[in-house]
């Protein structure tokens, strides 16, 4: 009997498909009353996160340096009847970012779950990077990240009620990341500050947890990351799962977080990318630099 050929063989099912956009599996008011503020919502994985929230009776709170983005999250919270807020924010700077929560917290009191989403990211070979993209990108990331965390952490240490902070990270904070030397070292620090955060912030009832999502394609990345991923022929058979990440499965994983049902879980970042960063080959593919990859030419000194 002979063996079938690879054309013949019927495909590996991979990872189910998840339960249809709309569907939750915590109850329908979990977060009624309650407010989310989510750094850089109103696009892209940030949005899809805010849309679960919503959908689950929460107020939102959008915040952004980009008043297009404003608008863009605005009407997506308002098509599913959620009331929004929108702040233009730009979290590098700490006194903006005092100003948003007031704000926040006039709208709505002072939100109970805060999103730590935003975050610059290009890529670029190393030795071309400027260090005003160096410095950008951890500025917005990493110190970003710290600001909002801690204005928002002060406001319910003064007067003492429990809170959730989720830190949006990626998995090359483990593993580094060739091409992104710059965000995978701010996203390290991320990483770092949910395992130091909850160790401090726990005894007073705020929980500190990280969401590390694998590969969600939509309309909202950037272009040059666009490009790189155009590059490859089939993204879902890139993955262990055969298929990437659907959007609302990371908003899903989210709004778990923040919510009573875990309510002991603190410190602990969840990676939402179907065991992805974590594959390995039995024999190595053949080295292809950065620069190769990213079809540029070889460097040369100015």
């Amino acid at each position: 009997m002979t063996e079938p050929t690879t054309d013949e063989r019927p495909r590996d099912p991979g990872l189910p498909e998840p339960p249809p956009l709309g569907a939750s599996a915590l109850p329908p008011d979990t977060f009624a009353g309650q407010s989310i503020f989510v750094t850089g919502g109103g696009t892209g994985l940030g949005r899809a996160i805010a849309t679960e929230f919503a959908r689950l009776g929460a107020d939102i709170v959008i915040a952004s340096r980009k008043p297009e983005h404003l608008e863009q999250g605005e009407a997506a919270m308002r098509a599913l009847g959620a009331r929004v807020l929108t702040v233009a924010c730009d979290i590098r700077d700490p006194d903006q970012i005092a100003v948003a929560f007031d704000a926040a917290t006039e709208a709505f009191g002072l939100p109970t779950t805060l999103v730590n989403n935003a975050a610059a990211n290009f890529p670029v070979p190393a030795e071309d990077m400027s260090p005003n993209a160096w410095r950008t990108v951890v500025d917005i990331t990493l110190n970003g990240t710290f600001f909002c965390s801690r204005e928002f952490a002060r406001r319910h240490l003064a007067i003492g009620t429990p809170a959730s902070i989720i830190n949006v990270g990626a998995s090359y904070a483990w593993t580094g990341g060739p091409g992104f030397a710059h965000s995978a070292a701010a996203k390290a620090g991320v990483k770092n500050l949910v395992e130091t955060l909850a160790v401090e912030w726990a005894p007073y009832g705020i929980r500190v947890n990280g969401l590390v999502p694998g590969l969600f394609p939509h309309d909202d990345m950037t272009a040059d990351i666009q490009g790189n991923l155009v590059r490859t022929d089939d993204k879902d058979g890139c993955q262990p799962a055969l298929r990437v990440g659907r959007l609302r499965e990371l908003g899903w994983a989210a709004t778990f977080l923040a919510s009573p049902y875990a309510a002991v879980v603190a410190g602990h970042t969840l990676v939402v990318d179907g065991a992805n960063w974590q594959r390995r080959s039995l024999t190595n593919p053949t080295v292809v630099t950065v620069r190769d990859q990213m079809g540029k030419d070889p460097f040369r000194a100015s």
